[in-house]
């Protein structure tokens, strides 16, 4: 019989506001964690794929995503329940501020009873640091205090002044001193991706150096279980294709597993670097980078000709953000796959941005819906037909295109939050 808790060290790791070395400080935290032989599973808050692909070189296992809006309740609750059952410690990454957004990671570590720790980055800043550690905190009193970590401090000297100045009732963990060795290069989606920085495990283990050996571990959280739920094997004995390469690389590990859950077998292929595309009952092509690659991706004939045979053959293809662009006519002026009319550029300023939920409507069966999220600076112009539009916060969001077997847009579904939907993406 399955147990009604799970109990663990958990702490949510949040900041003032993006740019405070989140990404780094947790991944050196879980690095940190790892070396004294606790067994350790970071999350990352919030819909990204980037930070997470940090995350797993610290911890060397998948990295999931949480988030109330786009994943729901029950889907955290679930991923918590298990790592606590699995782990020693669990670590999840805030997104932006610790506020920031509706939901906000501070719902996510009330829901749960999870402590949150604080990373501030301290450069040009002393007592004042112990002042908006406690305004983080009283801003919401029910937060429970994991404690707080000063980052690019300048010596140790400046760590011990910030930590005098903490009231009693505020954890210091720690503190990690500047290195530009250590930070990590961004561009417009965010940071360069974990395979792009050929150091980047140096530099993790490095950080982790800097916070030190004697780290404490965060408090222990009861996570309840949650409700049993079958899911049914809806794709059983289908093989699914999953672009995986430099240039389609944002995948929720979670939507793999559901994939698998639902009777799937999984196997990847290089829209890059294969000669040919795998034989396969569906493809996936999710986002990424490709208008940086668009000088391999072109030339690759047999990979274009195979998935127009694909199409022709009825085989369902999902593409989703840079998957739909590099199947239109043209990216950023040069030619691409050409599967489907249109074409894209990349533009200078952000162009979709958030949590939406599309509606979709299958053999006349009632409208049901998805989680999705969109963050992107391409415009794709098109005259395919749109089957569903993602809704927001604030109106109507990204349209969903179909042609043939080919169900395409900027969002990137997140299937757990709706197994039988996300299984006739890749039904005929």
């Amino acid at each position: 019989m399955q147990a009604t808790v799970a109990t663990c060290h958990a702490m949510l790791m949040a900041a003032p506001a993006s740019g405070q070395g989140k990404t780094m400080t947790t991944a050196a935290l879980a690095r940190a964690y790892k070396n004294r032989g606790l067994r350790v599973q970071a999350f990352k808050c919030g819909p990204d794929f980037i930070d997470g692909m940090i995350l797993q070189v610290a911890t060397g296992k998948p990295v999931y995503n949480l988030d109330l809006g786009m994943c729901g309740e029950a889907d955290a609750q679930r991923l918590l329940y298990k790592a606590a059952q699995e782990n020693d410690v669990i670590l999840l990454e805030g997104v932006m501020g610790l506020y920031d957004g509706t939901p906000s990671c501070a719902d996510i570590a009330e829901r749960f009873g999870i402590p949150v720790g604080l990373v501030i980055n301290a450069k040009s800043m002393a007592q004042t640091f112990a002042a908006i550690a406690y305004g983080l905190y009283a801003f919401r009193p029910a937060l429970k205090k994991a404690g707080v970590i000063a980052n690019q401090v300048g010596s140790d000297g400046h760590a011990k002044m910030i930590q005098a100045a903490l009231p009693a009732d505020i954890p210091w963990l720690g503190a990690m001193k500047h290195d530009t060795q250590l930070s990590l290069p961004e561009r417009h989606l965010g940071l360069h991706l974990a395979q792009e920085i050929t150091d980047i495990d140096q530099r993790i283990e490095a950080a982790a150096q800097l916070l030190g050996p004697e780290i404490p571990l965060p408090p222990a959280v009861q996570f309840a279980a949650p409700e049993p739920h079958i899911t049914a094997p809806l794709l059983q004995g289908k093989t699914i294709a999953v672009a995986k390469d430099a240039a389609f690389c944002f995948t929720y590990q979670a939507n793999l597993d559901l994939l698998q859950t639902l009777g799937a077998t999984i196997q990847f292929f290089s829209p890059l670097q294969d000669a040919q595309l795998p034989e396969a009952d569906a493809y996936w092509l999710p986002g990424g980078y490709p208008e940086l690659h668009l000088d391999q991706l072109h030339p690759n004939t047999a990979m274009r000709e195979g998935l127009l045979a694909a199409v022709q053959a009825g085989k369902p293809i999902l593409a989703e953000c840079g998957g739909m662009l590099t199947l239109g006519e043209t990216l950023n002026g040069q030619p691409v796959f050409g599967l489907l009319p249109g074409s894209a550029e990349i533009q200078p300023k952000l162009q979709g941005l958030g949590t939406q939920h599309a509606a979709f409507t299958y053999a006349d069966e009632e409208s049901i819906s998805i989680g999705a999220h969109t963050f992107h600076y391409g415009r794709f112009d098109t005259t395919l037909p749109v089957i569903a539009q993602g809704k927001g916060k604030y109106g109507v969001g990204e349209p969903v295109y179909q042609q043939g077997s080919i169900t395409a847009s900027f969002l990137h579904f997140y299937f757990p939050s709706n197994p039988a939907l996300a299984a006739q993406f890749f039904l005929p």
